[in-house]
């Protein structure tokens, strides 16, 4: 795929061009007023509930030299001359918003949960019941197999590695069209479980069925429980992104994620079967490391599929989708 126009001392070529593959290429204007509005939604959030972020903080100022340095790629290489500067700019691009939706995501749970009130476990888990879920005999098998453990942990903490692969892949590839759609379907559905979150808070199945000492521990442990209540009641006025935990239970968001990489790798055969065998391992730990009712996964799954739909539609109206004519980059 790469030669000569590689290396700086060959002679100049011309743009790299638009192919098909951008077919359905959302704008990035789009995508920058997107997060500016993310943005300027995160800050009324946190202003409105006294809630604040330390700007000198060490994970802080990682944060922003990420954003700095992904903005500066961006801005470089916006008119590449070779497949190599191509890569370096899609990298930056995609890479630098996907970390943007997912940190301002995560912290806006925090704002939110402070204005919630009570919590639905108690429908959950009759949800469950009628679906036959017993998460206590999920989660005790896994107490009971050291092997499950390590396995599920790593599984649910693998969230991260789809989206990077997924990514990557699109960079390399040329499929710019493809990294902004699982990038929109990303932020769509965070934004419709940040507005569920609001309207159902819940603490999960490890803080409600659960009692006495735990013969193990799991990811999210019981952080719902215990940091939802320090936020409620004001006790709690800053977020340390060092040691950030997003609080929504329900719906699922791993669940939805899970979903939306397996739709985005799909179509790509050279990645296809890894992610969806991380994913189904991510799906299948995600009871117990996320400690979710099989109804949050549920709802989540759901969340996913309108996402896709609403950006699937949104795409498919673009110009060049149908023509064949070359999208806006």
């Amino acid at each position: 795929m790469f030669n000569s126009t590689v290396f700086p001392f060959a002679p100049p070529a011309p743009v790299y061009p638009v192919g098909r593959s951008h077919a359905g290429l959302i704008p990035g204007s789009w995508l920058v007023v997107g997060a500016a509005m993310s943005a300027a939604c995160l800050a009324a959030l946190l202003f409105d509930t006294g809630i604040t972020i330390d700007p000198t903080a060490p994970r802080t100022l990682i944060y922003l030299g990420v954003f700095a340095l992904a903005l500066s790629l961006r801005i470089i290489f916006r008119a590449p001359n070779n497949p190599a500067q191509r890569v370096i700019r899609d990298v930056g691009e995609t890479f630098g918003l996907f970390t943007a939706v997912s940190l301002m995501g995560a912290v806006a749970t925090y704002p939110i949960a402070a204005e919630t009130n009570g919590t639905i476990d108690g429908v959950l888990q009759q949800i469950d019941v009628a679906l036959h879920f017993d998460w206590l005999a999920w989660y005790q098998v896994v107490a009971d197999h050291r092997a499950l453990q390590i396995l599920g942990a790593a599984a649910y903490q693998s969230i991260y590695v789809s989206p990077a692969i997924i990514l990557g892949y699109c960079a390399w590839a040329d499929k710019r069209a493809a990294a902004r759609g699982l990038i929109a379907s990303f932020w769509v559905a965070a934004v419709i479980a940040l507005a569920l979150f609001r309207c159902w808070p819940a603490y999960g199945p490890f803080a409600m069925l659960w009692h006495g000492p735990a013969p193990y521990m799991t990811e999210s442990g019981l952080y719902e429980s215990q940091l939802v209540p320090l936020l409620r009641a004001h006790v709690m006025r800053e977020v340390d992104l060092g040691a950030l935990r997003g609080l929504v239970e329900a719906p699922s968001f791993h669940t939805a994620s899970a979903v939306l990489y397996i739709v985005a790798a799909w179509p790509f055969a050279r990645i296809r079967k890894p992610i969806v065998i991380v994913n189904v391992a991510m799906l299948l730990a995600t009871p117990v490391e996320g400690t979710h009712y099989l109804a949050d996964m549920l709802a989540g799954a759901s969340v996913a599929l309108i996402a896709l739909a609403i950006v699937t539609v949104v795409r498919r109206r673009l110009p060049g989708s149908m023509t064949g004519q070359p999208a806006r980059r």
